[in-house]
C-alpha cells in the first residue's frame, strides 16, 4: 500500500522546519536575558533555566511516551496486547499525580525564596557570587524619571543629569528611585536587573550592581502611547576611572536641568537623542514625584501634612494622622468589621443622588403601565422656578 501524496510532501519537509525551529529557538539564547551582565540579572536567568528544567521533567518523558505509545499500539501490531477491558492501574495513578504535584511544590519553593531573596527594595547582599557586598561602600544614588517618550537619569551626588543614556560603574551597587510624571511605565535593563513599575506621584525603588563592563539597552516595558517604541536607552557599564571621567564630561554640558527645563522636557517627545545637563537643581527629583515641579504648585507632602494637623484622621491612627479626614467614618474601630451600606439602617435618603427610595413612591408600580414614562423612583422634590433665557 502506497502512503498519500500529501503524506509524503509532510515528511520531506518536517525535518527543514524541525532544523529552522531549532536555529530560531538557539538564537534566541543569545537575547540579552540569558547574557545577564549583573548579579541579579544573573540570578533571574537561573531561576528561568531551573523552571524550565523542572517543567521539562513532565514535558519530555510525556513527549516520549506519546510517540512511544503510538508506535507499540499501532494497528498493524499484531504483538501488542489489547485489553479492551483495562480501566485502572494504582502505580500508574501514583505516577501521573505524584510527579507533576512534586514539580508544583519545587516551583512553589523557589518562587517564595526567589521572589524574597531579589525583591528589588532590598538592598544586595553580594556584588556578584564571588565576591561580597562591602559594607563600607555606599551604593550609587541614580534618579530615574520617565517622560513621555524618553528617560531622564539624574545623579544628585554628582549634581549631573543626562536623558536616554545611564552610566554605571562596575561591581557597584547602584540604588534606583524611580517615578513617572505622567502614565505608569516600566523600567526595565534586562542585562541589569528585572523590570520594575514606575507611576506619577509615586516613588518606587531597584536595587541592582552591572558586573561586565561593555554598552547595552534599556526599554519601557509598558505601552504609553505613540512614542513608545522609540523609549529607549543606553547602559553604559564602565570601570571607575571611565566613570569618573563620564561625570566629568556631563559636567561641562552647558545646559542646567532645573524646574523650566524640566516642564519643557516633560511635553511629548519622540526619539530625543542623549542629552547631558551640567547642573541639576536641588530636590528636582523629589518635587516631581511629589508632582510640585510647576512654580506654585503644592506638594503632595505638604497637602498631607496639612490635612494630618488639621486633625485628619477619620479612625486611623492619630499619632500618624492616617486615615480620612474628619467627619468620614469609612474605617471602622479596631477589632471591628466595616459595615456595608445595604446593611445600614437608614430612616431615608438624604442625600443628591439617590436611586433607591426607603418609601413606597405613590403612583403605579406596574411594569407594564402607561403612566411609568411620567414617573420615577426618585423622592419627588419641589421644582425650580424656571427662568426665561435672554
Amino acid at each position: 500500500m502506497r502512503d498519500h501524496p500529501t503524506l509524503v510532501s509532510f515528511r520531506r519537509l518536517a525535518a527543514p522546519a524541525a532544523l529552522l525551529l531549532g536555529a530560531g529557538l538557539l538564537a534566541g539564547c543569545s537575547g540579552a536575558v540569558l547574557d545577564p551582565a549583573g548579579d541579579v540579572a544573573r540570578q533571574q536567568r537561573d531561576i528561568i533555566y531551573i523552571s524550565t528544567a523542572l517543567m521539562l521533567v513532565i514535558i519530555v518523558p510525556v513527549m516520549a511516551l506519546t510517540a512511544m505509545f503510538a508506535w507499540r499500539y499501532r494497528r498493524s501490531n499484531q504483538d501488542a496486547t489489547y485489553d479492551p477491558d483495562f480501566d485502572h492501574s494504582t502505580g500508574l495513578e501514583l505516577v501521573i499525580w505524584s510527579a507533576p504535584l512534586l514539580i508544583v511544590i519545587a516551583l512553589g519553593a523557589l518562587t517564595w525564596w526567589s521572589t524574597h531573596l531579589l525583591d528589588p527594595y532590598r538592598p544586595l547582599g553580594r556584588v556578584s557570587a564571588e565576591k561580597p557586598i562591602d559594607p563600607k561602600a555606599r551604593p550609587l544614588v541614580v534618579q530615574v524619571v520617565a517622560l513621555d517618550w524618553k528617560w531622564l537619569f539624574i545623579y544628585p551626588e554628582q549634581g549631573v543629569a543626562s536623558v536616554n543614556e545611564l552610566a554605571l560603574p562596575v561591581d557597584r551597587q547602584v540604588r534606583f528611585d524611580l517615578t513617572s510624571t505622567n502614565m505608569m511605565n516600566t523600567f526595565y535593563a534586562p542585562t541589569l536587573a528585572g523590570m520594575i513599575y514606575v507611576m506619577p506621584g509615586m516613588r518606587s525603588t531597584m536595587h541592582a550592581v552591572l558586573n561586565r563592563p561593555g554598552s547595552y539597552k534599556g526599554y519601557s516595558a509598558n505601552y504609553s502611547g505613540a512614542g513608545f517604541s522609540g523609549m529607549r536607552f543606553r547602559l553604559q557599564g564602565v570601570d571607575q576611572a571611565g566613570f569618573d571621567g563620564w561625570v566629568a564630561k556631563v559636567k561641562s554640558a552647558p545646559r542646567v536641568l532645573d524646574s523650566g527645563t524640566f516642564l519643557k522636557l516633560e511635553q511629548p517627545s519622540e526619539k530625543v537623542p542623549v542629552t547631558y545637563f551640567g547642573r541639576v537643581a536641588p530636590a528636582l527629583f523629589d518635587r516631581a514625584y511629589q508632582r510640585c515641579v510647576k512654580p506654585g504648585t503644592t506638594c503632595m507632602g505638604e497637602v498631607m501634612l496639612r490635612d494630618q494637623q488639621a486633625g485628619g484622621g477619620g479612625g486611623g491612627d492619630p499619632r500618624l494622622g492616617t486615615g480620612m479626614p474628619a467627619g468620614r467614618t469609612s474605617v471602622p474601630p479596631p477589632g471591628q468589621k466595616p459595615e456595608g451600606g445595604l446593611f445600614k439602617d437608614d430612616a431615608g435618603p438624604t442625600g443628591t443622588h439617590n436611586t433607591v427610595p426607603k418609601k413606597k413612591p405613590s403612583g403605579s408600580t406596574a411594569p407594564s403601565d402607561s403612566n411609568n414614562r411620567d414617573m420615577s423612583f426618585l423622592p419627588s422634590r419641589p421644582a425650580a422656578p424656571v427662568r426665561a433665557a435672554v
